[in-house]
């Protein structure tokens, strides 16, 4: 019988599997490393990439907000011009106004009536005078309710005073102007 020895044969498969697995474990790790290393840059440019974009965006939400504060200003100087507008359209409307309601209070004050002060307030007139009678205060009442520019007279209040040695009565009373007569006029 021959007697092969077959130990250094098997030691020798041993030690090139231990070896074909240390190369192949070590290009796993190497592959695993550069996987790896792959993913992280691939990541590392995205967030980048995104970062850029949000700079981006910050920029353009900047330039966007100083728009809306400049639409913000033109809004608010709009406004301002067009209460300047209808205060000057206003102004143009009533200028007329007094004269129409002193030219109609000259036809409406009866004989024996006589004004002392004129106070306009918009569309509301307050006056105070004297009349010889109260008969007279009460027909001044009555032209101003039947006047197309005047209307709701109220008498505030009637008292007797002694003036330059005659007894005569002081009276307040208010009235409000027609809106539609005074529109007509300006026409």
């Amino acid at each position: 019988m021959i007697r092969i020895n077959l130990l250094p044969h098997r030691e020798e498969a041993r030690k090139a599997r231990r070896e074909q697995f240390y190369v192949l474990a070590g290009l796993i790790s190497i592959l695993g490393l550069v996987v790896i290393f792959a993913v992280f840059t691939l990541i590392e440019a995205q967030v980048e990439a995104q970062g850029r974009k949000n700079d981006f965006l910050k920029q353009e939400i900047a330039l966007l907000d100083k728009q809306l504060d400049q639409i913000k200003r033109l809004r608010e100087q709009t406004q301002a011009l067009l209460a300047r507008k209808q205060v000057i359209e206003n102004l143009q409307r009533d200028r007329g106004e007094t004269v129409h309601l002193l030219s109609e209070l000259v036809r409406q004050v009866p004989e024996g009536v006589y004004l002392k002060s004129l106070r306009q307030d918009g569309l509301n007139v307050n006056i105070s005078g004297y009349a010889q009678s109260n008969a007279r205060v009460s027909a001044l009442m009555r032209n101003i309710d039947g006047s197309s520019w005047m209307e709701n007279p109220r008498l505030i209040e009637t008292k007797a005073v002694v003036l330059g040695g005659r007894r005569v009565n002081e009276f307040g009373m208010d009235f409000t102007l027609s809106r539609v007569a005074v529109e007509e006029a300006a026409k």
